[in-house]
This record gives structure tokens, C-alpha cells and sequence, in this order.
């Protein structure tokens, strides 16, 4: 009895050092995801938008004297950019999102290269199916009807592919892939 619970509670350490192993390995790997997405979303654009205008008022503006009428300090520059800039790009980053087809084509390949994020879509839209099928064969007797031997036989051919097709995939290989794409191509 003193032997079993000791095995478990050396299981149960082995595991934790099994997990603090794998989240050392990944705390680096997250902490470069934090660090260049904080440059890159925030730090460096801060520091964009003070070079740009730095450079454009103190290399442009001060050397043509009809602009130096418009305006007259830096603080002027600054103040009158924002006002007409910030709008104009909210614009901007509205039409790329909602009216362009660049984002689409961005998403499309998020889904494409992120194998997680494509197994999420290709699972919702294999349940999509199964539920309509389901629902299908649920009002059918709920009607009392009887199903026939070709739907029992569809039934069962849709569960085997989707056996086989949940038994061979996996993360790394390109199932999901395929799938998704014949979906796009049926859309």
C-alpha cells in the first residue's frame, strides 16, 4: 500500500518537472511574441510618427517660407497633422479592414499557416454538417417516419469518412489544409 502511493506521488513530480520543463521552453518563445509585438504595435510607432514628423517639419517646412506662413512652430505642425491625420488614417485603416480585399486575403492566410486556428474552423464547419444532418434525421421520426436503407446507408458513409478523416489527421500534416481549401472553392 506504502509502495502504490509512493509511485503516484513520483508520477505526479515527474509530471510537474515535465510541465515546468516545457513552459521554460515556450516562456522564451512567448516573451519574443510579447517583445515584437509591444515594438512593433506601439514602441516603434510612437517613434515612427515623432521621426516623420521631426524630419518633414524640420527638413521641409522650415526651408520653404510660403509653409513656414501655415506653420509657423513646430507645435502648429504637430497640432494641425493630427488634427487632419488621425482622422484620415482611422479612415484608411477602416477601408483596408472593412472595404478592401487585403484583409481578407491576410485572414485567409492566418487560417492557411496557423494549423490551430484552421482545425477550430474545419471542426465548426464538420459540426455545421453533422447538425444538419442530424436535425434532418430527428424531424423525419419525429414524424414517425421510418428512415430508408439509402439514408441509413448515408448516414453511415458520412460518419465512416469522418471517422477515417478525424483518425488520419493531425496537426502537422496538411489535411485540414485541403479540406479548407476545397471548402473556399465550393464558396
Amino acid at each position: 500500500m506504502f509502495k502504490q502511493k509512493l509511485i503516484i506521488i513520483i508520477r505526479e513530480i515527474d509530471i510537474h518537472e515535465l510541465k515546468i520543463k516545457l513552459m521554460l521552453k515556450t516562456v522564451i518563445f512567448r516573451a519574443w511574441f510579447y517583445f515584437r509585438n509591444g515594438w512593433s504595435t506601439y514602441l516603434a510607432f510612437i517613434f515612427a510618427a515623432i521621426n516623420t514628423l521631426t524630419v518633414t517639419y524640420y527638413l521641409a517646412i522650415e526651408k520653404i517660407p510660403f509653409l513656414t506662413q501655415i506653420f509657423p512652430s513646430f507645435t502648429h505642425y504637430t497640432f494641425i497633422l493630427s488634427i487632419i491625420g488621425i482622422p484620415a488614417l482611422v479612415l484608411i485603416g477602416y477601408i483596408h479592414f472593412k472595404k478592401s480585399p487585403a484583409y481578407k486575403t491576410e485572414a485567409s492566410i492566418g487560417f492557411e499557416s496557423n494549423p490551430f486556428v484552421r482545425r477550430n474552423l474545419i471542426n465548426s464547419e464538420l459540426n455545421l454538417q453533422l447538425n444538419l444532418k442530424i436535425i434532418e434525421m430527428m424531424i423525419k421520426l419525429s414524424d414517425g417516419k421510418k428512415l430508408t436503407e439509402n439514408e441509413i446507408n448515408n448516414f453511415n458513409q458520412t460518419k465512416d469518412e469522418l471517422q477515417k478523416f478525424v483518425n488520419e489527421r493531425s496537426i502537422k500534416n496538411k489535411m485540414d489544409l485541403i479540406l479548407l481549401k476545397k471548402l473556399m472553392k465550393e464558396t
